[in-house]
């Protein structure tokens, strides 16, 4: 007797269609799972055992070979698990009804109730693509599954409200599909209000926000950085729902998507300790799953302290932070995930954080500070499009109590920035200003020929790089669109030279 039932799997970012053939023959009792199957999927004959007795059905006492197409791709997971019970009752003729176009994925406990598995939404959106009609989910990831129109999603509790449903004795309803609405900045969320003075710091840390472009701030303790970090996500354009699903979809893989969200609607702040090794950071596994810059996709990734974190995990950003994709090479397989970032980064001038202090003692040497900073990259720095110093807060403003400017007030300039950009990108695949490549600068980064001159200055006299001059060309385009100017003017051009300032930190 032979059964044939529609699953899914994954495979780095991609979902893929999987054919669950169960046959039960004659011979000494036997369950064998064939087709590249992982340890979790192995032991998928216990769990599947198990929940068929528990559910007070007949267990085929005969020779079992299941078989998960196609073979040459390792399965993992105990995804299989509710496929494999469906297609062994198919096969023992207990359980008879039409199941084309039909899907199934869900890990079973013992007494077959089904457990949450991470992935579904991929794997939705996969069914979807292949023509399927209707795919069963476990009811824990029933609001992933809301997510896709097209396709009938129906959320399973246990085994045996999933064969009521098939025999037709107590049809289940399917999910409805969660409609895209705007997203409002939670009540809690920090705000730049909050913060005294800075202001030279907040307008950078606006153009960044408005253009895309990565930051450094360098700066002593307690000047701020940290607090305008965590400030950033309250003034980050809206994401659209392409990059929600996007954002969505990493998360749904990494198991990290927060029960009861269907839908990463806010921009992701990602802040990883400084002792995460480079695969935490980048992605890793037998089956490589996202790192911290693939969860920061379509938003921020803060990097505090940056000289503490190794030499070798922050060279990992090299290539993530100009492509916007992370490739992770395995001997079965190339992985890639997506990864385009804000990267922020803050960090001390010195072992001691006081080196050109208005008024504290560095007790630091020169040497010792160069040092500090040389556990930084320079092709790693040059990538960091803004470089700002945030200088220590004053008392008067400390202490003053006229309320700053709100993150919302911000934001609202930031949106029409990015509306400028999305209608100049439109039609290509760049999003900002800073995902522009060098045709795109050459074509939109037009500039007066007093702007020309004085970038043509401060090329020479700072001994900027091919790199480094693009980055100039986009934050001035960015501040441009601020400004809702068509052409890079003087003051434009002037305020773009002054964030790559960062050899001008060390200046007494």
């Amino acid at each position: 007797m032979f059964a044939r039932v529609i699953s899914l799997g994954l495979f780095g970012m991609d979902a893929y269609k999987v054919i669950v053939e169960a046959d039960i023959s004659g011979g000494l009792p036997r369950f064998d799972i064939v087709g590249l199957p992982d340890t979790a999927v192995s032991e998928s004959r216990e769990r599947v055992r198990a929940a068929i007795k528990n559910t007070s059905l007949q267990y085929p006492v005969s020779r079992i070979t299941v078989n998960l197409a196609p073979a040459h791709i390792k399965k993992e997971g105990p995804l299989y698990d509710l496929p494999i019970l469906i297609a062994l009752l198919c096969a023992n003729e207990q359980l008879k009804c039409d199941l084309e176009n039909t899907a199934f994925i869900g890990e079973l406990s013992l007494d077959g109730t089904l457990r949450k598995v991470n992935g579904v939404l991929p794997m939705v959106l996969c069914a979807k693509k292949n023509g399927i009609k209707k795919i069963f989910v476990p009811a824990e990831n029933e609001s992933e599954g809301a997510v896709v129109n097209g396709i009938e999603v129906y959320p399973v509790k246990n085994v045996l409200q999933l064969l009521n449903h098939l025999t037709g004795i107590k049809e289940m309803q399917p999910v409805s599909a969660e409609s895209y609405a705007e997203y409002h900045l939670p009540d809690n969320m920090p705000d730049f209000s909050d913060v005294r003075g800075q202001a030279e710091v907040k307008r950078a840390l606006e153009v960044a926000a408005a253009g895309g472009h990565n930051v450094l701030m360098v700066g002593p303790p307690g000047s701020g950085k940290s607090m305008l970090a965590k400030r950033l996500p309250s003034i980050l354009p809206d994401m659209t729902f392409d990059e929600s699903i996007e954002t969505t979809n990493i998360y749904s893989i990494a198991g990290a998507l927060p029960k009861g969200i269907s839908l990463m609607k806010a921009r992701p702040f990602r802040s990883p300790h400084h002792t995460v090794s480079p695969a935490g950071l980048s992605g890793g596994g037998a089956v490589p799953r996202p790192g911290e810059v693939s969860l920061a996709h379509n938003g921020v990734l803060f990097l505090d302290e940056l000289p503490e974190f190794t030499r070798n995990t922050l060279e990992v950003l090299r290539q993530p932070i100009e492509d916007g994709i992370i490739s992770i090479s395995r001997a079965a397989a190339k992985f890639q995930y997506p990864c385009s970032v804000m990267v922020v980064c803050a960090m001390n001038p010195c072992p001691c954080g006081y080196y050109g202090h208005p008024t504290r003692q560095c007790t630091c040497s020169h040497g010792a500070a160069q040092r500090y900073l040389n556990r930084v990259s320079g092709p790693l720095i040059d990538r960091l499009d803004i470089h700002i110093n945030v200088p220590p807060v004053d008392f008067e403003n400390l202490s003053g109590s006229g309320k700053a400017e709100s993150s919302a007030d911000i934001k609202a300039r930031v949106n029409k920035a990015r509306a400028i950009q999305h209608k100049r990108f439109e039609g290509t695949n760049i999003a900002c200003n800073a995902k522009m490549d060098a045709a795109a600068t050459r074509k939109y980064c037009k500039m007066t020929e007093n702007a020309l001159f004085i970038l043509k200055t401060a090329f020479e006299r700072l001994s900027l790089s091919a790199r480094a001059y693009d980055k100039v060309l986009r934050i001035a385009r960015t501040i441009a669109d601020l400004a809702e100017s068509e052409i890079i003017e003087t003051e434009h051009i002037t305020e773009a030279i002054q964030y790559r300032s960062f050899d001008r930190i060390f200046e007494e």
